[in-house]
């Protein structure tokens, strides 16, 4: 413990002196619109196929993250042009999941985030409950309630809860669980904690099962499927932890334990007001603490890896290996630290000047005069993937890479205002 403070204390004096104060909320809102408004501008058809190597639906994992942080950005700010984007996006797809209501494949459910947001934000706003909205959701999460024996030669097991068997799969999924169970509290559903249930016996069999555990508890940090485990090492023999995969459960769990809480004021369709600051965890969500207790120890184990310029490296015990700024790791862990302050499970004084630091380096040093994010690490699974990352080299998705900017800049935001 001695050692963990002293390496703390000593990130902290690096990084404080530049860490003053919390941005102004019109540039938090000035950065996350200029970003927005590029990619926008450049896709002005949301429900058209994306095209990286071959066409792919616009309701794959990576426009379901981007809509993730537009419902965050539409959350804070409310603009008409950002909604009606989104909303035509999910028209387009009719509320479906990539791939049909029977897939069990997490990048395919992803969307369904962004589906269940509008869902409560038109109840929200109508008093009208929409049921075509999320009854493809909960078909499919139904699925994984009670699946069905797999075809031949199938990936998936007969058992669901062994589905994820790859960490990014945490935040793609587990959030659609436990943001549903949260809808059917809405709706008097008394059972509504099966699906929370679901996301938790799930990320627990990925946490503590498979390939022996995928998080280390030991450093707080996870690998990122079983090839990463042990006796997988990096070139300095430390073990192998992909930033972005870390980020993606950082999220997750704040997601998860997001999704558990009702603000004080919330109000019709359980949606928190602007600027709220007391909640209420639900008696359906059993495993708040275990969650928190994750998140907290990934949080002090990610402030260890920090680099001194506020970003992290994408192999985050290794700057040998294709180290440098990247964005989307950054974002996710300052969104991550950002929520946890303002919901009083981190400390303040410790995490403020990392907030403050990192979100103002990656305005400063990533994002364009036009909005183009740069330092953005493309589609991969570990460190050498998408190589080389710059300030002016485009990935090859510049749509998730958005979306972590977004849930990020929401929180700071957030944050901000509650100072």
């Amino acid at each position: 413990m001695k050692k963990l403070l002293l390496t703390l204390l000593t990130v902290m004096a690096a990084i404080s002196a530049s860490a003053a104060k919390y941005p102004k909320q019109a540039d938090v809102l000035a950065a996350m619109h200029r970003a927005n408004d590029y990619f926008m501008n450049k896709y002005p058809d949301p429900g058209a196929p994306t095209f990286v190597k071959k066409e792919r639906p616009s309701n794959l994992w990576t426009r379901g993250v981007y809509y993730e942080g537009l419902a965050e950005l539409i959350a804070i700010d409310g603009q008409n042009r950002d909604l009606d984007y989104m909303t035509r996006w999910a028209t387009a797809h009719r509320f479906m999941p990539r791939n049909g209501v029977t897939t069990r494949d997490a990048d395919d459910y992803c969307c369904c985030q962004g589906y269940i947001y509008l869902y409560e934000r038109k109840f929200q706003k109508t008093g009208e409950k929409d049921n075509s909205m999320i009854e493809p959701t909960i078909v499919c999460m139904n699925n994984l309630l009670n699946p069905v024996a797999p075809p031949k030669n199938s990936k998936w097991t007969d058992n669901s809860v062994e589905d994820w068997t790859w960490i990014d799969a945490i935040q793609m999924g587990l959030p659609v669980l436990t943001r549903l169970a949260r809808v059917k509290h809405l709706d008097g559903d008394i059972n509504c904690g099966r699906y929370a249930e679901q996301g938790w016996k799930m990320y627990e069999w990925t946490r503590n099962t498979l390939a022996g555990g995928l998080f280390n508890t030991n450093e707080g940090l996870w690998w990122r499927d079983k090839d990463f485990v042990p006796p997988y090492k990096e070139s300095n023999g430390a073990n192998c932890y992909w930033s972005r995969g870390n980020g993606w459960v950082y999220a997750a769990l704040v997601r998860a334990m997001d999704n558990a809480m009702i603000a004080k004021h919330s109000g019709q369709g359980n949606l928190e007001p602007r600027g709220e600051y007391k909640w209420t965890v639900q008696d359906y969500e059993k495993h708040f603490d275990n969650y928190q207790k994750d998140f907290e120890k990934m949080s002090y184990a990610l402030v260890k890896c920090m680099r001194k310029d506020g970003f992290w490296n994408v192999s985050l015990h290794n700057e040998a290996n294709y180290g440098g700024k990247e964005l989307t790791g950054t974002a996710l862990f300052i969104y991550g630290m950002a929520w946890g302050v303002r919901h009083g499970i981190l400390p303040k004084k410790m995490f403020k000047p990392i907030i403050i630091k990192s979100w103002n380096a990656m305005v400063k040093e990533c994002l364009h005069p036009n909005g183009f994010l740069g330092y953005v690490q493309g589609t991969g699974k570990e460190p050498k993937d998408s190589q080389p990352v710059g300030y002016d080299i485009e990935p090859d998705f510049d749509d998730y890479g958005l979306g972590c900017f977004l849930l990020c800049g929401a929180e700071v935001y957030r944050l901000s205002e509650k100072q």
